[in-house]
């Protein structure tokens, strides 16, 4: 009843965003509880400051499934390929049009900004999952976070370019498929 004025896809454009948003924060939640558990950390400074890389020693095999199911809520999240084609404005993908198909000029400018800063935000938590250790040097540090964006760049550019964007039905079935990498990491480092 809520999608009646919309037409039919965009009303099922606008409900697979609203189906992605919902599945994607149980799997981000599960892999910072990952890595909290690992730690033994409860803020995300502490979790990813320098005594981390000790802790993920002996996380085995959840640092990767973290890794993935990061990955994974990265490309849902900021509405990349396979979950979203940000370059198409068909009505057919109405994951990101949804959002910002009543704004111009600077209000749709700082939507493009805030994306950004999504993108990259999901990025760093990436790249602090995936290469969890410190120097103590500053510049050091910083120059391997600006590399592992880099990388984290030049993956979701090869995604993105070997993949076509899945149909709509199967996106909730990759959200839930990080979700349950999440899980399955976060048995491990509890057992």
């Amino acid at each position: 009843p809520g999608f009646r004025g919309l037409g039919l896809t965009a009303g099922l454009g606008l409900l697979a965003c609203m189906t992605s948003s919902f599945l994607v924060l149980p799997a981000l939640l599960l892999g910072l509880c990952a890595v909290a558990r690992t730690t033994g950390a409860f803020s995300l400074s502490s979790m990813f400051a320098g005594g981390a890389a000790s802790a993920w020693s002996h996380a085995g095999p959840a640092i990767p499934l973290v890794a993935a199911a990061m990955l994974i809520i990265l490309l849902t999240e900021n509405a990349r390929i396979p979950v979203d084609d940000p370059n198409t404005h068909l009505e057919l993908t109405m994951i990101h049009e949804v959002m910002v198909l009543d704004h111009s000029g600077p209000d749709f400018g700082f939507i493009l900004y805030t994306s950004t800063l999504k993108l990259w935000l999901f990025g760093a938590l990436l790249v602090d999952v995936a290469i969890p250790f410190r120097t103590g040097l500053i510049l050091l540090d910083w120059v391997v976070s600006m590399a592992g964006i880099l990388a984290i760049g030049i993956v979701v550019g090869v995604v993105e370019s070997s993949m076509a964007r899945l149909r709509l039905l199967r996106v909730p079935q990759l959200v839930v498929a990080a979700g349950a990498l999440a899980v399955l990491a976060l048995f491990l480092v509890v057992r």
